[in-house]
This record gives structure tokens, sequence and C-alpha cells, in this order.
């Protein structure tokens, strides 16, 4: 037992909360109305601890009784520092899935590893057989290719041009417009940032799965993405991250056409709507951004929970896919809508007197990123030592 206190610098907070990130992890699964199909599809899920692939992970288990295997990367405990966030938030999603009675296994490694594809597959082929769905939400900073050794570490960059844009600050928990301006990406950084976060990982893990026979007849893939607003499109759809989502977008097409072609299975990507996660706070503006479009729309504001209630709706066949032109499940209309989009651009267009007029989006906004690690969450007592000693969930 110790007294822990949040510590950090910006958006970015060391150390967790324990039982706030439990709460956060409760509220979620509360928030899911449960209903059980009967359906019971085995899922392998890479990302399971953090943003949409815990939401998907709590909405599978508390609606369609998944079984299976996730997959995160997280740090445990030191002697300076609690576990990670996702640490915690992984035991209470194991305690809420053997509460509900659901088969399924957490696995601490790093996914984009070939040693950890293998050890995974080995798990999913002893203990659950073919894989109905695998759902990819990994988002990591830097990744190793398992074929050269070379390590490739993602930036946030515009393309072609510097970007200069407001962005969102917070001066002892007060909110005010700052600006953020940032130099074009040079092709290195642009080919590593799609390394990292493309396709290429993806990939490989449903060639890894059909080389082990495990797609099961209808067998689906989704990988997770974005696109927003033109507002923040020079950083994020038009720069380097952009560059990345785009070559996930390919990879679909190219795995329809290859491994999965035949009626082997089918891949798609899922262009979610803004959310506020420990991978979107790192880039310039989105904050801002995500801030206004909260004031917009209030309660409406879809969280991630919420969406993927939607996903699987979507790829259980209780609902038709709601696809674009480009083959893409949107699950973000509500975000797109454009009387949604010019109300949020007429705030953008004076950031200043948005704030001053209304700061109900920005206070939210820092309600959420703290509670990703835990803290200012209704109804934990943060006056009182906590055990921070929380073992990995056992297979």
């Amino acid at each position: 037992m110790r007294e822990v206190a949040p510590k950090g610098r910006g958006y970015l907070i060391v150390n967790s909360h324990p039982e706030g990130c439990a709460a956060v992890v409760d509220r979620m699964w509360q928030a899911i109305t449960p209903r059980e199909d009967g359906s019971a599809p085995t899922v392998l899920l890479l990302g399971a601890s953090a943003g949409y692939g815990l939401a998907v992970l709590l909405a599978g288990l508390r609606r369609h009784g998944i079984r299976g295997v996730g997959v995160a990367y997280e740090a445990p405990e030191t002697e300076r520092r609690t576990a990670s966030a996702g640490w915690y938030r992984t035991a209470a999603a194991a305690a809420l899935a053997a509460e509900n009675g659901n088969d399924f296994t957490f696995v601490n490694a790093d996914a984009f590893g070939a040693d950890a594809k293998a050890s995974v597959l080995d798990l999913v082929a002893a203990q659950y057989g073919p894989v109905d769905h695998l759902v990819y939400s990994l988002a990591a900073p830097r990744r190793t290719d398992p074929r050269t050794g070379t390590v490739h570490h993602s930036v946030i960059k515009p393309l072609g041009e510097a970007y200069e844009a407001p962005s969102l600050e917070f001066t002892d928990d007060i909110a005010k417009v700052g600006s953020v301006r940032l130099p074009p990406a040079t092709e290195d950084e642009r080919e590593a940032t799609t390394k990292v976060m493309g396709g290429e990982d993806w990939a490989l893990w449903v060639e890894a799965l059909a080389g082990r026979g495990l797609l099961a007849d209808g067998f689906t893939t989704v990988a997770l993405s974005y696109v927003g607003s033109e507002l923040t499109a020079p950083v994020y759809r038009q720069g380097t991250i952009g560059a990345a989502k785009e070559h996930l977008e390919q990879t679909a097409a190219t795995l329809n056409d290859t491994v999965l072609s035949g009626g082997t299975g089918r891949a798609f990507t899922v262009v979610a709507g803004a959310a506020v996660t420990q991978a979107s706070t790192a880039i310039p503006s989105i904050a801002l951004y995500t801030s206004l479009l909260r004031g917009v729309l209030g309660e409406d504001f879809r969280s991630t929970d919420r969406q993927a209630v939607e996903l699987w709706e979507q790829l259980t066949g209780a609902e038709p896919l709601v696809l674009d032109g480009q083959g893409r499940i949107r699950l973000d209309g509500w975000e797109m809508d454009e009387a949604v989009q010019q109300r949020v651009r007429a705030l953008w267009a004076d950031p200043e007197a948005a704030l001053e007029a209304d700061t109900s989006g920005t206070r939210w906004f820092l309600e959420q990123v703290r509670a990703l690690y835990g803290w200012d969450v209704p109804g934990v007592d943060y006056g009182r030592p906590v055990e921070t000693t929380v073992t990995w969930p056992s297979a």
C-alpha cells in the first residue's frame, strides 16, 4: 500500500491510480447494455488495454460473450512509478470478464514482435481454435521491423508545408489557447511513420493466422482508423499519420485480394469518431478541436463504448455494414455531420472567444485526460493509501 499522486507534464501523466483505472473500466462496462446473443465468437484483439481497443473488448464481452485473446504491451510497477494505466485497466477488465463467464485470456507482449505472434497463435490454437474476428487497434510510437531488425519511430508532422494552428493548453487546470508550429516531415520520417502506424503489421498477423489454419469460416478483420475534420487535416489526414492511415486502408484492399480472396475472409478499416485517448492527446490541435466538438455536441458526443457497440452490431450482422465509397466502415457520422462541422468551424475561427464563452468542452476534455490514468474519477477516495501492486491476469 502506498500513497500516489498524479505526476507528469502536459497531457502525459506517469503515475496511475489503480482504483481509479478500475472505476473507469467499470463505468464503461455499466454503460454498455448487456445482451447475450449466444454467438460467443472467437476474437483476437490487438491493443486491448486502451482507447477503442478497450471499448471493443468490453462491448464484445458484455453483449456478445466473446472468447479469445487480448494483447497489450503495458509496464509493471517499479519502485519509482506505479504500473501503467493500461496494466490496471486490463486487470479490471479481466475481473469483469471472469464474473461474466467469458473465456478470455490477456497477454502482455509487444504485438509487433515475431516471437509474440508465435506465442499468441500457439495459445489461440491450443485453447480457442479458429478466429472469427481479428481486431487491430495498436497505437505505438515505435516498431521494430521483424524482418530487418530496424527500429522505426513515428512522427506527427505535416507533409509538404509547415503547419501552424491554435492549440489547447492548461495552466493550473485553466484552459487557454496557444499555438503550435511544426516543420514538414522528411521523406524518411513519412516512411518510418507508415512502418509504425500503417498496415504492414496488420497484414503479418492475418497472414500468420492463415498460415496456421486459424481463419474461421466468415472470418472478418478490422483495423481502427480516423479521418476527422478538415480543420485538423494538415497535421492529421494530410500529414504523416494520414499517410500511415492511407497505407492501412490500402492494406485492407490487398488482404481482400490475396490472403482473404476466394471467400476466405474479409478485411475493413473502421473510421471511428473523435475520442480522448492516450494516442490522440499527442496530436497537436486535436485537443482543441475535440474540446470544441464536445462543446457543440454535449451529451450527443459519442463515447468509445457507444461506437464499439455499433461496430459489433455491424460485425455480427445484427445491423448492415455502413460503408463509404472506399469500402470503409464508418462510425463517425455524428461527428462529420455538416451542421455540426459548421458550428465547430465557427468556433475554430476565434477559439479564444469560444473558450471565453463556454468552458464546458475544455473542462470535459481535461477530466477525460486525467481519467485515462485513473485520476479525478467520481467515487474514488484519493486521500488514502492504495494497493498499487496488481498482478497481470493469469491465463
